[in-house]
């Protein structure tokens, strides 16, 4: 019994040595919710690469106060379930003052329940399902949840506009992901190409991570389109557009901003050439400090920055920059950001100006990309 007690009375001190010690004392503690593992690793990648720049940027100047910014990685795989799980373990750690998250529209959604309830603010660097802006608010009609991209009724009329206007396109089969990011999108390009008077020809879906689209392909092909778009992640898209080639399905095909990652080419091969894509960040078009965070992130990590990254930079300086104004304090934190709220006082990032209206959302351009001889590229035409 004395072996026990002394036991645990060792253990109690060793417990408040380590949350007592200079390490964690002298820290200020933020999530970061994505995928790291799982299909969708490759985008949860990109958003480290973004976040980490800007966090070693912050801690290489001394950190915020004197105290140092970790980040805890928090592994989601863009999946619902998963989501509600970890932002859960995020609320519940009070040490942690905020969130950079989450990156898929459904998985954000599962965790916003979380965040809400425990007042935890959260600022989501691709998230574009117009749902979203439903659900950022508490009880008291506070928010708590901003994001930094453009949603989708804006950017699914954008691309209807697009391909009518520039593409000149008529008759466009739609494919889609059935999940709120696709299911989101779809509807906003369908409705707005119809108010233009293009011809959609037929509309099916399909599961993420399948891998057999050909019988919904054939029906598609069957209606005799111009134009394909596949409303969707990259990792799916990249089959798609390689299966329509084998049928013979010979036209153009565009998607949206879940299609911007290197590997829907290195998937897809020769059938990705002339893919289409609408994104919020173009390189081409960079300017100032866009130019100086391109050139480090490509000597940093040996590849070419997507939007996603530069999304995650500016997700987390917003976050941080709150941090700094408002100290480690959730709510205060939450103020901060929220009072980013007209152009006057917009936050300045890599992505352009950023200010949130009352539900937490910010309206950015869009920009088109699109595949060439191998390689993403600035489309010859944008619009404005």
């Amino acid at each position: 019994m004395i072996g026990k007690f002394w036991l645990k009375v060792v253990l109690t001190c060793s417990l408040l040595l380590i949350l007592s010690s200079p390490a964690l004392a002298d820290t200020i503690r933020i999530a970061v919710a994505s995928p790291f593992t799982g299909a969708l690793a490759a985008y949860g990648d990109n958003v480290k690469a973004g976040v980490t720049l800007k966090v070693d940027k912050i801690n290489a100047q001394g950190g915020i106060d004197g105290k140092q910014i970790r980040v805890e990685w928090m592994d989601e795989q863009c999946e619902p379930r998963e989501a509600a799980t970890v932002s859960s373990r995020i609320a519940q750690n009070r040490n942690i003052v905020g969130v950079v998250g989450h990156l898929c529209s459904s998985a954000h959604l599962a965790a916003l329940p979380s965040y809400l309830r425990h007042g935890v603010p959260v600022v989501a660097p691709t998230t574009t399902a117009v749902s979203i802006s439903e659900q950022t608010k508490d009880r008291n009609g506070k928010t708590w949840a901003f994001r930094v991209v453009y949603r989708d009724d804006y950017q699914g009329e954008f691309l209807a506009q697009y391909v009518s206007e520039i593409l000149g396109l008529k008759n466009i089969a739609v494919f889609y992901e059935n999940n709120d990011y696709g299911i989101g999108l779809k509807d906003a390009f369908v409705n707005k190409a119809q108010e233009l008077g293009l011809n959609i020809v037929g509309q099916e879906a399909y599961v993420g991570g399948a891998s057999d689209f050909t019988p919904q392909l054939t029906r598609l092909r069957g209606r005799n389109p111009d134009g394909l778009f596949i409303s969707g992640y990259y990792p799916e898209g990249a089959l798609i557009a390689g299966q329509a080639q084998n049928l013979g399905m010979n036209v153009t095909k565009f998607g949206a901003d879940g299609f911007d990652n290197v590997d829907y080419i290195t998937l897809a091969g020769s059938a990705a050439e002339n893919t289409y894509l609408t994104v919020p960040f173009l390189a081409d078009v960079a300017e100032g400090d866009a130019i100086e965070f391109l050139e480090n992130f490509r000597e940093r990590f040996g590849r070419e920055a997507d939007w996603m990254s530069v999304n995650a930079y500016d997700a987390a300086g917003i976050l941080l920059q709150a941090i700094a104004e408002a100290g480690p304090d959730r709510a205060k934190i939450r103020e901060s950001i929220a009072s980013i709220n007209s152009p006057e006082n917009a936050y300045q990032g890599i992505a352009g100006s950023t200010y949130f209206n009352d539900v937490g959302d910010t309206l950015k351009p869009a920009f088109v990309k699109m595949v060439k001889d191998g390689q993403f590229v600035a489309a010859p035409v944008q619009m404005d």
